[in-house]
């Protein structure tokens, strides 16, 4: 029965087309083709875009910064990116900034994510990152890193939007008014010092100078009688 169909259609092709079989579905196959990329010029650019592009999700926008105002250092740890529903904060010379929008670069993942919600200010300076060095603290620190945290300073100012402070511990305050009391007493001490010196000073010079003129005014009696018990 199959058989007997595909003679047909030969005879059919043969007698309609004047092609063989072979060559009847090569022209048909080459038209086919043909088709395809002429058809390719025509058509719009939204029939082949890729389905991945058409359900990709648009990303939420990000809620506006929250002032957090003066805040612990401790508070500003729960802003280290771990609950998404968080801002992401970050620390430089005491000023708390929000990173939110590079998260991909302080969130969890990221390659500073260590410096999420604390003051980093002399890993930063030291482009460091030791866990000795996630501090606030930069005493000792040289010309040359002091210069580099400066520039990481001005960049988040530009960049970020400064939310709150961190707190002074009580140690801070007291170390920080002792140097001033210290100098404060310092210097009354050197002064009621000076005074007391150039007092003395004075009293002496004035002693020594009205010695000297007693005994200038002794010496003149002692010649002018001289003089007189001469003369008789």
């Amino acid at each position: 029965m199959v058989v007997q169909i595909w003679e047909t259609l030969k005879e059919t092709i043969t007698a309609y087309t004047g092609l063989s079989p072979a060559a009847f579905f090569t022209v048909l196959a080459l038209a086919f083709a043909v088709y395809q990329v002429v058809s390719g010029f025509f058509v719009s650019p939204e029939v082949h875009r890729p389905r991945s592009l058409e359900v990709q999700p648009q990303s939420e926008p990000l809620p506006p910064p929250v002032q957090l105002g003066e805040i612990t250092e401790e508070e500003l740890k729960l802003y280290d990116g771990s609950d998404s529903k968080k801002p992401l904060l970050m620390a430089i010379k005491g000023q708390i900034y929000d990173v939110s929008q590079s998260r991909m670069f302080y969130g969890p993942g990221g390659p500073y994510a260590l410096f999420a919600g604390k003051d980093a200010s002399r890993a930063l300076a030291k482009m460091s990152f030791e866990d000795q060095d996630l501090t606030g603290d930069i005493s000792g620190l040289g010309a040359f890193e002091l210069e580099a945290l400066q520039d990481w300073e001005y960049k988040f100012m530009s960049k970020y939007v400064k939310v709150g402070t961190i707190q002074k511990k009580d140690g801070e305050d007291k170390e920080s008014s002792e140097p001033s009391e210290t100098k404060a007493t310092s210097a009354e001490g050197l002064s009621t010092n000076t005074g007391e010196e150039a007092s003395a000073v004075t009293h002496d010079e004035t002693s020594r100078s009205i010695d000297e003129k007693i005994a200038e005014t002794t010496d003149k009696k002692d010649v002018a009688n001289d003089a007189a018990a001469a003369k008789e």
